[in-house]
């Protein structure tokens, strides 16, 4: 069967562009605004891929709060900032144009990037504060070594949609306090994200650099509420047991519940250290309940979280710790 060249491909099907119109329809009755890194300009008026704008930054300022916009972004090339996004307006889609939808977010071509600025509030590429906004089909990528700059991606949001996505933090390997991703959200959600790499060494003793922050009000006034991984992936190449994928470091980070699905966590093969914990906090939490259900572990990781945290792991041998950890087939 031909298909025509303006199809596009999604898990093996072909899907025509007025399919694909009918779905960007269904989001609402905004504008749409085009993101060309490679031949837009900020100047334009970014209504078309012929006058598209060349950042993220521009699209953003051009999109309206609470009316469904949405903002396409060409997977042709990165997209590079050079000031941290102050995501505060609500009901913006963004949707990166790669042809076929990673399946666990990894290698995305729609990539948002930052190197190194000077301004000392880029503490991240991107911080959301804003109200049901939805992310697909991304890679955030921050190699900022700016002192202040601690973070790929700040979600302090309220039900904020990550889907299909990547978040790359490539510098301050061994710095405390350092992560991809701060999730401060209520009710946020990620679907099929990747979360770090296996190829550079992360942590230090004491220094947990995880994929994962939930420390309470990283975001000022923000805190971790009701929010869910889902067919995550979380890659590690640990330098030190103190290592950790996902970490707190309060009693209070979570509130009434972080649920977390199917998650893949990876200790690369070649990783210095071993990791004690894949999930810890600084105290047992006080104020929600974390269930880890049917998660496994590759590589040297000894067990899922560290014990009396009110972490629960849903598999075939619950109370166990290790329910899931890998095991090398033997002869």
């Amino acid at each position: 069967m031909s298909r025509s060249k303006r199809d596009f491909y999604h898990t093996g099907l072909a899907v025509s562009r007025s399919q694909i119109q009918q779905a960007i329809n269904l989001l609402g009755p905004g504008d749409i605004w085009y993101v060309d890194y490679r031949n837009g300009n900020d100047s334009n008026g970014g209504q078309s891929w012929r006058d598209a704008f060349k950042t993220l930054t521009a699209a953003y300022n051009a999109a309206t709060s609470n009316n469904n916009d949405v903002i396409l972004i060409d997977g042709d090339s990165g997209v590079a900032e050079t000031a941290m996004i102050t995501w505060s307006k609500n009901r913006i889609h963004v949707i990166g144009c790669n042809g076929m939808l990673p399946i666990f977010g990894r290698g995305a071509g729609a990539r948002i990037t930052m190197g190194v600025t000077t301004d000392t509030d880029d503490v991240a590429l991107l911080q959301v504060t804003g109200v049901r906004n939805t992310f697909t089909g991304l890679k955030f990528d921050s190699g900022n070594s700016l002192a202040q700059s601690l973070y790929c991606v700040m979600d302090g949001g309220e039900y904020t949609r990550w889907n299909n996505c990547e978040f790359y933090k490539s510098d301050k390997l061994t710095t405390d306090g350092v992560a991809e991703v701060v999730c401060n959200g209520d009710t946020s959600e990620y679907v099929h994200c990747c979360f770090g790499d296996t190829v550079n060494s992360r942590g230090s003793a004491s220094a947990q650099r995880p994929n994962v922050l939930f420390s309470r009000e990283t975001i000022t006034g923000k805190v971790a509420r009701d929010c869910v991984f889902y067919n995550c992936l979380f890659n590690h190449k640990a330098a030190h047991a103190d290592a950790n994928f996902m970490y707190g470091s309060g009693a209070t980070d979570i509130e009434r519940s972080l649920t977390i699905v199917n998650p893949i966590f990876t200790n690369a093969i070649l990783a210095a250290g071993t990791i004690a914990d894949a999930i810890t906090f600084g105290g047992a939490q006080t104020q929600g309940n974390i269930l880890l259900m049917n998660p496994v572990a590759v590589g040297a990781i000894t067990a899922f979280a560290e014990a009396s945290q009110n972490v629960f792991v849903q598999g075939p041998v619950p109370t166990a710790a290790t329910t899931g950890i890998a095991v090398e087939v033997a002869a």
